[in-house]
């Protein structure tokens, strides 16, 4: 990228005038140096689908799992992790966006058949009676890879305008943020209102409308249309494709954080299902209404959202290594809170249950965000250039292998120390240990790099395009970009 467009970015408006205008003037920028389609796809997948949706949908899946399924709660976490399978597979979902087009277009059809999968399937689970907790979960997981799809193909958008526009990585990633963020609060808001009003199955009819809306930004989304003779070499491209991944994941660069974000995910043992069931089912619990429920994941997400904006406006250009050595820290102090809570200590110093779990969701959603968000836009500038939506998928897949691991081995946690859905006496030695593991990442942080945050990544010879690649190649991989 030229110099005159950085120094023109760094004059921004965006920076200036009142605390009002600063947002207004920022999606201004953004429309502007972008295009106003991807600002609306980012607002729409990350947003709407995602975080709007995904609230939803986790609230009233974790019912339909206890209550329709009967499962326990090791049980119910298996179940879990299963439906990251869709993004496991991601690197599939990104080699096909970018190297095999459809009627032109490597963007737009897979928005549009993303939707109609996760609209279909979310109807299924809604209007079939009596469903098998094996169609169920084909059902669900079928959802989940239309959101999957969805999100590659967003994710491809933004890493490629990542690496044109290195100085918008950490604008474009707020961007993200916020629109998940803030979908996730009204998603949660509503959840259990919607659960108790309709039903978790009736919740999931009417998930069907924010996968419509994903249709939409397929059929709204400006890209050009590419020639025809981009169809011939798909092989040839995949194995390109391929090869290219491969040189980039063995640049120390790029595998040593690759590393430290899988391991980091490893040991998080996540066990959200034995707290859910303690919330809902524990004689001695609290005994939380759905609505109640859903209100707790609201605060969780306004906690997401600002640990967002405290990254935008303080964070951002603070060293990679800094923030997530603190914010690490600070993780497994805050799981302490739910061993006070278990143990019911906060009931004895005078705190009430509701308002002590609000606290607790809001701070540990606000220090995971504060972590996750340099090591996002870190992921964003380690792609290179042409396969940006393989490569982040690639990136993004290894964290869902991570938080697979550490969902199956929270399940297996429970299992062993026998958490079920009438026996919560030794939840809190779950909760203990998975406190005192989130501490062991700190150890590996040499394996995040100290540079700029504002820089790019991946060496010059890596972000240098072949002279020897035709015209037709460039506008294939530049169809959002050109022509602003």
């Amino acid at each position: 990228m030229e110099e005159p467009h950085i120094e023109r970015m760094a004059a921004s408006p965006v920076k200036k005038g009142s605390l009002m205008m600063r947002p207004i003037h920022w999606f201004r920028m953004l429309g502007e140096e972008l295009h106003w389609s991807l600002v609306m796809g980012v607002i729409v997948v990350y947003g709407i689908s995602q975080g709007f949706g995904v609230g939803l949908v986790r609230v009233s899946t974790q019912y339909y799992m206890k209550d329709d399924q009967k499962l326990q709660p090791s049980e119910a976490q298996l179940f879990f992790g299963l439906l990251q399978l869709p993004w496991i597979v991601k690197p599939l979902w990104g080699l096909l966006t970018d190297t095999v087009p459809v009627l032109g277009y490597r963007r737009r059809p897979y928005f549009i058949f993303a939707g109609c999968l996760t609209a279909m399937s979310m109807l299924v689970v809604s209007l079939q009676p009596n469903l098998s907790l094996g169609y169920a979960m084909l059902s669900l997981m079928s959802g989940s890879t239309g959101m999957a799809i969805s999100d590659v193909t967003i994710d491809a958008c933004v890493t490629q305008n990542s690496v044109t526009h290195p100085s918008l990585a950490g604008d474009m990633q707020s961007l993200c943020g916020l629109s998940a963020s803030i979908g996730s609060l009204v998603g949660f808001s509503l959840s259990g209102f919607l659960v108790h009003l309709v039903g978790a199955k009736g919740v999931f009819g009417f998930l069907s409308f924010p996968a419509g809306l994903v249709v939409m930004v397929g059929i709204l989304l400006r890209e050009g249309n590419l020639q025809r003779s981009v169809y011939r070499g798909v092989h040839e491209k995949f194995l390109d494709a391929g090869k290219t991944m491969w040189r980039t994941l063995k640049c120390r660069e790029v595998w040593r954080p690759c590393l430290f974000m899988f391991l980091s995910l490893c040991v998080s043992l996540h066990v959200h299902e034995g707290m859910f069931y303690w919330y809902t089912d524990a004689a001695g619990g609290p005994s939380f209404s759905q609505e109640i429920v859903g209100s707790i994941f609201s605060f969780g997400a306004i906690g997401s959202l600002s640990g967002v904006l405290i990254y935008q406006n303080f964070l951002k250009n603070h060293p990679l290594r800094d923030i997530v050595f603190w914010s690490q820290l600070l993780l497994s102090l805050s799981g302490l809170l739910d061993l006070i809570l278990v143990l019911r200590i906060n009931l004895r110093i005078g705190f009430p249950d509701y308002f002590f779990v609000v606290i607790d969701e809001a701070v540990s959603r606000m220090i995971g965000r504060v972590k996750w968000m340099p090591l996002l836009v870190l992921s964003s500038k380690l792609c290179p250039p042409g396969i940006e939506g393989t490569f982040f998928a690639l990136l993004m897949s290894i964290d869902h292998i991570g938080l697979l691991i550490s969902t199956w081995l929270g399940g297996l946690l429970l299992h062993m120390l026998n958490v079920t859905r009438t026996q919560f006496d030794n939840l809190w030695v779950a909760l203990l240990i998975r406190s005192m593991v989130r501490l062991l990442p700190i150890a590996l942080l040499f394996l995040i790099p100290r540079a700029d945050p504002n820089l790019s990544v991946l060496p010059a010879e890596t972000l240098k395009m072949k002279k020897g690649d035709d015209d037709q190649k460039n506008n294939e991989m530049a169809s959002l970009i050109e022509g602003n």
